[in-house]
């Protein structure tokens, strides 16, 4: 993947729609099979692969009566036994974590549903029975968002644990397609909000700073996205939580504040209380830092506000990479790390 260049990259973004718009073509009939009364839902996957767990894990708490976990480790908790969900989630199907928790939860009775393009897992998987969701190979993980979070949604739809899941994609697949003219880099630079806000952060530390529940995961994919594809450290946070620590930590050393980039994801449905102590928290911080953007979410449904939040993070990722003259694609540390543990 590493002879990649920022323009297959940006082809990704464009693309996203798509997947999701793919993605409600999925054959689940297999679904049928995996109904009983679950007592909660793992998912299981690290990087990219593991996102849209924290999706999952941020969107089923608003609905349903149980809790889904994130797992990005080599061992499961304690907890997973024969009613637990277990979904496990590698774009490779060879991540070595995943392949170690699915030998656990195997182990420990749970069932078990794979999410991946081949790989071992998808070997392993249908050797011992389960199911397996197959989705396109060709792209990196964090450019299949689509693809891997997706499927975890329709399935619990499927399963009768949250509802209304296909008509928040098909709005989804409506909102991107409606902004991508706007942070695709035909779109005039002026006007371009990934664009403008990769400029402001070039220069500087990102920190981004979501809400409980809508923009948690969110600012987490930010992050990641900037570390991966800009090849820059950033840090993130949310409200309300931060307003009890992190806000306290803005008065010294100045040089280095005067560093900070701050990025506020914000939504029409945060908490009242956490509108206000947005509003306050920028007043403490403004004239300590570089600058602070905001970005409000689109749409009316959670996945299309919350993918409204995440493109806009997406696209000014590979803008900032591209304002540092890095290509954005390959990914040569965890390359490394990975031939490294190989040995």
């Amino acid at each position: 993947m590493s002879n990649m260049t920022a323009e297959q990259m940006m082809e990704y973004l464009y693309g996203l729609p798509e997947q999701f718009a793919g993605s409600l073509d999925l054959d689940l009939a297999f679904a049928s099979g995996y109904r009983k009364d679950y007592r909660q839902i793992v998912v299981s996957g690290l990087g990219g692969s593991a996102i849209g767990g924290d999706i999952l894990r941020t969107y089923a708490a608003g609905t349903a009566k149980i809790p889904v976990v994130v797992v990005r480790d080599y061992n499961v908790p304690a907890f997973v036994n024969q009613d637990t969900l277990f979904l496990a989630v590698s774009y490779s199907g060879n991540t070595e974590e995943t392949l170690s928790a699915y030998s656990e939860a195997r182990e420990k009775k749970a069932s078990i549903i794979c999410v991946t393009t081949g790989g071992k897992l998808k070997a392993r998987a249908e050797e011992d029975g389960y199911a397996v969701v197959g989705i396109p190979a060709g792209l990196v993980p964090r450019a299949a968002t689509g693809h891997l979070f997706a499927p975890l949604a329709l399935l619990l739809e499927e399963l009768g644990i949250v509802a209304g899941v296909r008509q928040e994609l098909e709005e989804t697949v409506k909102v991107l397609r409606d902004m991508r003219g706007n942070l695709e880099p035909a779109a005039p630079a002026s006007a371009n909000q990934a664009r403008i806000i990769a400029r402001q952060l070039k220069g500087s530390l990102p920190v981004i700073w979501g809400t409980s529940g809508i923009s948690e995961a969110a600012a987490l994919r930010w992050k990641a996205q900037i570390n991966e594809n800009a090849k820059c450290p950033a840090f993130y946070n949310v409200f309300p939580e931060l307003s009890h620590n992190e806000i306290v930590g803005f008065e010294v050393p100045p040089q280095l504040l005067s560093s900070l980039s701050c990025i506020i994801l914000k939504d029409q449905y945060d908490h009242e209380r956490v509108k206000r102590r947005i509003e306050i928290s920028k007043g403490i911080i403004k004239d300590r830092v570089k600058s602070i953007a905001e970005v409000n979410s689109q749409g009316e449904s959670y996945l299309a506000r919350f993918y409204s939040l995440v493109y806009i993070g997406d696209y000014a990722s590979v803008y900032l990479a591209l304002e540092y003259g890095i290509n954005p694609t390959p990914v040569a540390v965890i390359d490394y790390l990975k031939a490294e543990l190989g040995k």
